[in-house]
């Protein structure tokens, strides 16, 4: 059991899991409690989130060493083609019977796909060594 909860796919997705329970209760918390503007509590839960979501993958799901100001950038510009993607998925599904329900299902299921393999090799990978200098270590 232990193999398995540190398997990294399962530490990324209990790491998603928690972002979007941080995501969702803050929307609804500003949408909801405080009587925010559906606009106004999206993009705030989104901007808090995004610092959640970020701070989370790195230490929980990906235990990464990498200097924040690298994988930050990484990170927003993988956000900003997760939204686009996400926008044109929804869109596109809209004009089908699955409706815009079924768009995000399956945008959400596309994204979390392939910002596994984003986040694990490029936003929090640390530089690679090259074969000379890993040889030369085990010399030492």
């Amino acid at each position: 059991m232990r193999a398995f909860a540190d398997h990294p796919v399962v530490r990324y997705l209990v790491a998603g899991g928690l972002a979007f329970i941080v995501d969702f209760t803050l929307l609804w918390l500003f949408h909801e409690v405080f009587g925010w503007a559906t606009w106004l509590a999206a993009a705030t839960a989104f901007v808090i989130s995004f610092a959640f979501t970020y701070t989370i993958q790195r230490v929980l799901g990906f235990n990464s060493q990498v200097p924040h100001g690298p994988a930050l950038i990484k990170y927003t510009l993988l956000v900003v083609v997760n939204t686009v993607a996400t926008s044109v998925i929804v869109a596109l599904v809209d004009q089908s019977p699955l409706s815009w329900a079924g768009g995000k299902v399956i945008a959400t299921a596309v994204t979390t796909v392939w910002n596994y393999f984003a986040y694990r090799y490029w936003v929090f990978a640390g530089p690679r060594r090259s074969s000379t200098a890993s040889e030369a270590a085990r010399e030492d």
